[in-house]
């Protein structure tokens, strides 16, 4: 294990020092092909930023207005009928959209309910097993002038709704 964590110390200069070694040797001009990597770089960050705003405000608003409790409430009746406790159900929508909004609605959840606890089992499972279809397809699709994506947005919500499913199962057999 010591060595592990000396070696993970290293690896960053190694990798770094691995590159412009490469670059040296076969002649490169490494700063100009660093400066052309950048530039490259900050357009993307233009090219995406719309998208990211536009999400992150959309977060903001739908935890500020409530209506994620309405949805919630909304919801509840029929998703413990399956098994799904109704705090999970914010949780759920919002990790579509958002990692560090649904991260930090998690910790809400582990305040509340515990990590151990059936809730946050499941939460963790959810955590684990989800994407952000939504923040991918706008970064990914946005970033590269997509503009049609096909069935990518029905197979996210699909893989998002089975990894549910699948946190719901698991969940309840560890709780047993």
């Amino acid at each position: 294990m010591g060595f592990l964590l000396f070696l993970s110390d290293f690896m960053v200069p190694l990798i770094i020092f691995y590159i412009v070694g490469f670059a040296i040797l076969g002649k490169r001009p490494v700063f100009d092909d660093f400066l052309y990597g950048a530039k490259e770089g900050m357009q993307t960050v233009v090219q995406v930023l719309p998208s990211l705003v536009g999400l992150m405000t959309a977060v903001g608003v739908l935890r500020a207005s409530g209506f994620l409790e309405f949805l919630t409430h909304i919801l509840e009746v029929p998703a413990t009928s399956i098994g799904l406790p109704g705090p999970i159900i914010p949780i759920a929508f919002i990790r579509l959209v958002s990692n560090s909004a649904a991260v930090g609605l998690v910790l809400d959840l582990f305040k509340n309910y515990g990590p151990d606890s059936q809730v946050g089992l499941m939460a963790s499972i959810l955590m684990g097993s989800t994407e952000t279809v939504l923040y991918c397809m706008s970064v990914y699709f946005g970033s590269a002038g997509i503009s049609r994506t096909r069935y990518t947005l029905a197979g996210g919500l699909l893989a998002a709704f089975v990894s549910l499913a699948a946190s719901v199962i698991l969940a309840n057999q560890l709780a047993l």
